[in-house]
């Protein structure tokens, strides 16, 4: 399990590109046969991405966790970004096809992941956060999520939020989880920018085609710095920094957050106008 340490605002503004995008981004995480684990210091969140091809995966815990089993104090997220596939929770199989998304309760002991296809694999993304309170292990199917419709064609942004893990979803510690879908014609996203020091957020942006990129901004709103990101590129946002993006093509996103409330609502809002 890889180690991530976040830097503060005071060290971020002298940082040189490659200093941020070792910082800030991870990428890589999607390795086929195997998983890929980092534990990140901010709200101590676990970012991780399973690929299994022609055997099933076995999620361990690791020395960093100090802990028995994985999800001995953490619960999880696990949302598929690839082809249809299966994760097994104490021996319970719950069938992902992509955008299904899944939360997995503290205490569940043994937790697996499966392809239907080695040719056509499954990318569980996951997400994971200390939990002090059990709730059950529980899936939503994208078909089944109301996504909420924002934005518009004169803005670029007019895109669908689908909220999964969350206080009037699937029920959670702290755990915040879900996606964006941008129109056809779209390319920004989380416009207007804002931060909420509350929390934490992590975003995972998949469907980028190969010869496109999504330049993702963050940092304090009066001295912002960008990130070049391919498909299936994780970026850790802290609470004093925006998090915006805008692909040269369209894409997706997913987001989570952890920390101090499940409030969706909670963000302090910059306008575009006082950006710098």
């Amino acid at each position: 399990m890889k180690l991530l340490q976040m830097s503060d605002p005071v060290r971020y503004p002298r940082m040189t590109t490659e200093e941020l995008r070792e910082t800030f981004l991870l990428d890589g995480m999607f390795k086929p046969g195997g998983i890929t684990l980092t534990y990140i210091d901010l709200d101590r969140t676990v970012v991780g991405g399973a690929l299994p091809t022609d055997k099933a995966l076995k999620l361990e815990t690791s020395p960093e966790l100090r802990s028995e089993f994985f999800c001995e104090r953490r619960e999880l997220g696990v949302f598929n970004v690839g082809g249809a596939g299966t994760v097994t929770v104490d021996g319970k199989e719950f069938k992902l096809d992509k955008m299904d998304c899944l939360y997995v309760g503290r205490g569940s002991r043994d937790v697996g992941f499966a392809s239907d296809s080695a040719d056509k694999p499954a990318a569980f993304y996951l997400l994971s956060y200390l939990a002090h309170a059990d709730y059950p292990t529980a899936m939503v199917k994208f078909k089944d999520i109301e996504p909420v419709r924002l934005g518009a064609v004169t803005t670029c942004n007019k895109r669908s939020i689908y909220k999964a893990i969350h206080r009037d979803g699937i029920k959670s510690c702290q755990l915040v989880m879900g996606f964006t879908l941008l129109d056809e014609g779209s390319n920004w996203n989380t416009m207007p920018p804002h931060t909420h020091m509350r929390r934490s957020e992590v975003y995972m942006y998949f469907d980028v085609d190969p010869a496109h990129r999504v330049i993702h901004l963050m940092g304090p709103p009066q001295e912002t710095r960008h990130l070049v990101m391919a498909d299936r590129d994780i970026v850790v946002s802290p609470g004093w920094s925006i998090h915006a993006g805008v692909g040269t093509t369209r894409y997706g996103f997913c987001w989570g957050m952890g920390g101090e409330n499940q409030d969706y609502g909670d963000m302090d809002g910059v306008a575009v106008a006082d950006l710098r």
